[in-house]
């Protein structure tokens, strides 16, 4: 198949793209700017994924769409919103691959994603996938928990504070959990889903197999590394929303209003996509010593 591919080129896009390439597919990466080389395979077309115009006729040919376009944290300044990136965009993707008479479409959401959300990030999550599910196209939704891999954000985030200091400020009580999953699970995932029919019109839940406390969590990535568990001071939750709501603005701040939301919700689910897909999650510790033991 010819697939084209939105947000190739970032983290979990280098996943998929490298999934779908050992299954023989071609691909056809939207991107900002082309650089490198050009590898076999893989075609790059210059445009914006907010401008409709500026990419429609490039999926001519193609026999699949996947759109992974997304962004964690808003910077109006430089014009990154939920709103265009998750919504804008998602809009204009079906557009596209309607108006080139393409069906199969694959949309990457985020687990938490629901109708009665809190967070900024999950309303339009939400919006956008009811975009796919009106589209009339034969879609199917992955809901990722938190993405563990080599350039993750968040691991590598704890890994450089570690790297500091053995000390690990914990908001509130530490308690709550996350499941990760790598991202070449999540790849795998995607690429499979373009073989199997019984995907299409489905919704699915991506976590690994480790459920574990955010200080379990901190614990976990100090033994990846080799360290001793760090002192973890608990600041209180009232406290730190009045220090975020004050200084989440500053690009450098390490959390937003919405991603406290988001963590406090945890972020963990049954597992039973296994059962669709046919294979176990890699293990966390595994995967992560894989990158930062020598850190």
């Amino acid at each position: 198949m010819k697939i084209f591919i939105s947000g190739g080129t970032g983290f979990v896009g280098g996943h998929v793209c490298r999934a779908l390439r050992e299954q023989g597919h071609e691909l056809r990466l939207l991107v900002h700017r082309r650089s490198g080389p050009a590898v076999s395979g893989i075609e790059s077309i210059e445009g914006d994924v907010t401008r409709l115009e500026s990419f429609a006729t490039g999926m001519t040919g193609c026999d699949a769409v996947i759109n992974l376009v997304g962004v964690i944290r808003e910077f109006p300044s430089k014009g990154l919103t939920f709103q265009k990136l998750h919504v804008q965009a998602t809009t204009n993707m079906l557009a596209a691959a309607a108006g080139n008479g393409i069906s199969r479409y694959l949309q990457m959401s985020a687990l938490g994603t629901r109708p009665n959300a809190v967070s900024a990030y999950h309303q339009t999550k939400w919006q956008a996938e009811e975009l796919v599910r009106e589209s009339g196209l034969k879609w199917t939704i992955f809901r990722p928990a938190l993405i563990f891999g080599p350039h993750d954000a968040f691991i590598n985030m704890l890994a450089a504070q570690l790297r500091l200091a053995p000390v690990m400020p914990v908001i509130g009580s530490g308690a709550y959990r996350l499941q990760p999953v790598h991202a070449d699970d999540v790849a795998r995932c995607f690429a499979a889903a373009l073989k199997m029919p019984e995907t299409i019109g489905q919704t699915y839940p991506l976590c690994g197999n480790d459920r574990l406390s955010y200080e379990e969590l901190i614990d976990m990535v100090a033994v990846a590394m080799g360290r001793a568990s760090p002192w973890k001071p608990h600041i209180p939750l009232a406290l730190m929303k009045v220090i975020i709501t004050y200084l989440q603005k500053i690009p450098q701040f390490p959390i937003t209003m919405d991603q406290l939301q988001m963590l406090l919700e945890e972020s963990i689910c049954d597992g039973e996509w296994q059962h669709v897909f046919g294979f176990k999650p890699r293990g966390l510790l595994d995967g992560i010593t894989e990158y930062l033991h020598k850190t």
